[in-house]
């Protein structure tokens, strides 16, 4: 009985110090602002792809968690067709990393981007940008994507401004204007404001539309954005 014990222990042990030693690992490389940190993220996207083979020519939904959440995309956006790729806890240079991975093979008809929001608040261990610094990692994405596909129009949803990190929020503003200055020198690429809707009468962020963690929307926030984006698209892309 004792073995059995002493052996459910070390099991036990093993397991925790395995999980520890992820977790390091994991905290380290977001220290570095190393893009292999998703790794785990995308093969379970390549997963899928093999096994749902996603179409070409759909608008491409690339970026971070706020639309990995967004599990009424496809919904949302019909009958347009499009394909959600958000992943992990991402910054903007994790997608450029991922770009001939997350979006050449697709060669989508367009591609709506989002990120900055934890660039500039952080992920962990993850070091700060500032405002520049994220607009200027958002063009090495388009630079990289159009290296690839020049003819493709990319359209960034602006910042969405945070419950939690509200702290954050006048840094927020500030990436916001100059993606929006960015994007007024390349007819390929377009602002979309979402953060109007998302704000209460005195400028605060609507609660009522996040999930409980204070950094995603729930089904109201998601359908705030789709009366916004979707439009959009559609004008575009009839």
């Amino acid at each position: 009985m004792n073995f059995v014990a002493d052996l459910a222990l070390a099991l036990v042990a093993i397991v925790a110090a395995l999980l520890l030693l992820w977790l390091i690992r994991f905290w380290v490389k977001h220290a570095k602002d190393d893009p292999t940190v998703w790794e785990g993220e995308l093969r379970r996207l390549d997963k899928l792809d093999r096994a749902l083979a996603p179409p070409s020519d759909a608008i491409l939904f690339v970026g971070s968690s706020s639309f990995r959440y967004w599990k009424t995309l496809v919904a949302d956006m019909a009958p347009l067709k499009v394909l959600d790729r958000g992943f992990g806890g991402s910054q903007i240079h994790d997608s450029t990393f991922h770009v001939r991975r997350l979006v050449v093979p697709f060669k989508p008809r367009a591609i709506v981007f989002y990120g900055g929001e934890n660039d500039i608040a952080g992920i962990l261990w993850s070091p700060r940008k500032t405002a520049a610094q994220a607009r200027d990692a958002f063009k090495k994405f388009c630079l990289a994507v159009h290296a690839e596909l020049p003819l493709v129009h990319i359209y960034v949803i602006a910042i969405k401004p945070p419950k939690r990190r509200i702290a954050h929020w006048p840094a927020l503003q500030e990436a916001n204007r100059l993606l929006r200055e960015f994007c007024a020198t390349d007819e390929r690429l377009h602002y979309i404001d979402v953060v109007t809707p998302m704000l209460d009468e005195a400028g605060n962020p609507r609660v009522e539309v996040y999930r409980w963690d204070g950094l995603h929307y729930n089904e109201r926030g998601y359908a705030e954005w789709t009366s916004i984006i979707k439009p959009i698209l559609q004008k575009a892309y009839p």
